[in-house]
């Protein structure tokens, strides 16, 4: 018998399901609140989900309030280290190229590709935009492509809707996996699966987008056109996109999978430029000429949003005025450009041996005297105090109580922040960058953290603490009611999360835990008899759908959508753009819904599933 459990699950703590159930989504209901109906900036908002998160924890659930406490700073602090940190210095590498003009460089040698708007939206929209989401996210790909194709003479309005919709299938890896790496830290499920499981349905979305981006801006015909173009750059990303998501199951050194995007945009538009060099487009497509510096609309209704927006608007107008760089672009100086992300991939690559040597020895390395790879610690009043609710349990019929685990690896060597930070010092040495260059740049990239860093650390928090007290079991159950259609409405939840939160991580942060749960539930209906699929391929399954899933909400995000807005210089056409893009949305989330109920029941697709 195990001593020490001070707090035992109870799925209906009022002896009244339906409303257990509703206090069980209250934090849910509050930051809807928070965020779409008093448009609270989103840290603020997942802060009050977070503390209504607590109440409800401590007051309906009968957790101890210093338990539920602490599980709010056990998710607190996996949302700093790894998540945050990965965030923090991804957005640095990028900010170095920036500051120090080799940006303009990069940006130049991908828009001389093509002269004709249709190849230069998907190279620019979607090989660019996929390279900028794995290497900083946060909005970057829809704000530094959408200005970038304004200043090639698109449509603004329509910019910003390509862009949206470009940003979608890379979303799962940006930042360096992120999401992907929340939704580890959630489930307890290993990142590699989650991957492979990625890997076996982002590809085929990545495919479909090029195509689907120019349909939305010309016709069937035009579109048919440019297929030779739209095939090579979206079908070179899907196949690099599979085999960096999946490298590990053939060689389980080589855990490579947050570098997913970086090296699938670059991929995509190597092997489209050489492409290009031997196939033109029998007629050049552009739009009509028009003055991309109109007056925008007026707002009315202006949101928190738009000093978010102001912000990258700015900064994309900093980088934009180098762009009349004259200097020929040397083969030298295009590799100078892209160095900071060549050295980053190779770092992280090294980072991945250390942190397998980790797994086989399942212990810190030891490197200089007492000093250790990471440090494993307990979190006090919480680890191994909770015992899970009986039908939770691995064995609901042993009568020893399960307890949950709750332990903190402070992994600061191998947490993918680390390589990247390391990168962008040894860039800024390469570069030459002055002491007050460097110091301009860390200042910027803190203020950019300001928002994202405390709004994942406070969704995370969140999690963890319905987690911890069962509220999240209380909503899968009730969500397992769906039964065979659930596969379906797991992509769904995903992309409900997105909209809600802004990001793929704070979806996976806000949904994970209850994906796994409802998994296990209609699995132990019998919902996977007939597949022959086991729980644990039916817990991945699930909850990888909860981000490929939400990856199509990031199109109709409010952040997304004012971003868009002031890189195309339309402020105030945030409502035109956000009906223009939701469809889109629902039916491509839709088609990822489908995708996962033919992996969880159709043969051969269930063999997709690892």
């Amino acid at each position: 018998m195990l001593w020490g459990i001070t707090y035992t699950q109870n799925l209906d703590p009022l002896n009244q399901r339906v409303l257990s159930t509703l206090f069980a989504a209250v934090p849910i209901i509050v930051l809807f609140y928070l965020l779409v109906v008093r448009r609270w900036i989103a840290s603020l908002a997942g802060a009050g989900g977070a503390l209504s998160a607590i109440v409800i924890a401590w007051l309906v659930f009968d957790m101890p309030l210093n338990m539920a406490n602490w599980a709010f700073v056990h998710g607190v602090g996996f949302g700093l280290l790894p998540v945050g940190w990965t965030v923090m210095c991804a957005m640095l590498v990028y900010n170095v190229t920036v500051e120090t003009g080799q940006f303009a460089i990069i940006r130049r040698s991908v828009a001389v590709l093509s002269d004709d708007a249709r190849v230069q939206a998907v190279l620019i929209g979607f090989s660019f935009g996929a390279f900028l989401e794995g290497a900083a996210g946060g909005g970057s790909p829809v704000a530094i492509c959408g200005a970038m194709l304004v200043g090639l003479g698109f449509d603004p309005f329509m910019a910003a809707v390509l862009c949206l919709i470009a940003n979608t299938s890379p979303v799962a890896y940006g930042g360096l996996g992120t999401p992907i790496l929340t939704l580890q830290g959630v489930t307890g499920i290993p990142g590699e699966r989650l991957s492979t499981m990625a890997g076996h349905q982002l590809p085929i979305l990545s495919c479909l987008v090029p195509f689907y981006m120019v349909k939305c801006m010309c016709s069937w015909r035009q579109t048919w056109a440019v297929w030779p173009a739209l095939a090579m750059s979206g079908g070179s990303f899907a196949v690099f996109q599979f085999v960096f998501a999946t490298m590990h199951e053939y060689v389980p050194q080589l855990k490579i999978w947050p570098m997913t995007d970086i090296g699938g945009g670059i991929f995509s538009l190597v092997v489209t430029a050489m492409f290009l060099k031997f196939w033109k487009p029998k007629d050049r497509w552009q739009f009509a000429e028009q003055s991309p510096n109109h007056p925008p609309a007026r707002s009315s209704t202006p949101t928190p949003h738009h000093s978010e927006a102001a912000h990258a608007q700015a900064s994309v107008s900093a980088w934009l005025g180098r762009a009349d760089d004259t200097e020929p672009l040397t083969t030298r100086r295009v590799a100078r450009a892209w160095m900071p992300f060549a050295l980053m991939s190779l770092l992280l690559m090294v980072t991945g041996f250390v942190r397998q040597r980790e797994a086989e020895l399942k212990r810190g390395l030891e490197l200089f005297g007492p000093l250790k790879s990471y440090y494993s610690v307990p979190i006090p009043s919480l680890h191994n105090e909770v015992e899970r609710a009986k039908r939770l349990q691995k064995n609901p019929d042993s009568p020893e109580p399960e307890a949950e685990a709750a332990v903190f690896d402070f992994k600061w060597l191998t947490a993918p922040g680390t390589p990247c930070f390391a990168a962008a010092i040894l860039s800024m040495l390469f570069l030459r960058v002055s002491p007050r260059q460097a110091i301009a740049i860390f200042r910027k990239t803190i203020v950019q953290m300001k928002i994202p860093i405390p709004t994942i650390a406070c969704m995370l928090g969140l999690s963890y603490v319905t987690r911890y007290a069962g509220m999240d079991a209380t909503l899968g159950v009730a969500f397992a009611e769906t039964g065979l259609l659930y596969p379906f409405f797991a992509a769904m939840l995903g992309w409900l999360g997105v909209f809600l939160t802004g990001t793929d991580a704070g979806s996976n942060a806000l949904f994970g835990s209850l994906q796994k749960i409802t998994a296990t539930e209609i699995f132990n209906q019998g919902a996977f008899s007939g597949s022959g699929l086991a729980l644990d391929q039916a817990q991945t399954l699930i909850c990888t759908a909860n981000s490929t899933g939400g990856v199509m909400g990031k199109m109709i995000d409010a952040q997304s959508i004012c971003v868009a807005t002031a890189a195309t210089n339309q402020l105030g056409r945030e409502a035109d753009i956000f009906k223009a893009v939701l469809w889109h949305s629902v039916f491509l989330a839709s088609l990822v819904g489908a995708m996962t109920l033919l992996q969880a029941y159709v043969y051969p697709f269930t063999r997709m599933v690892p």
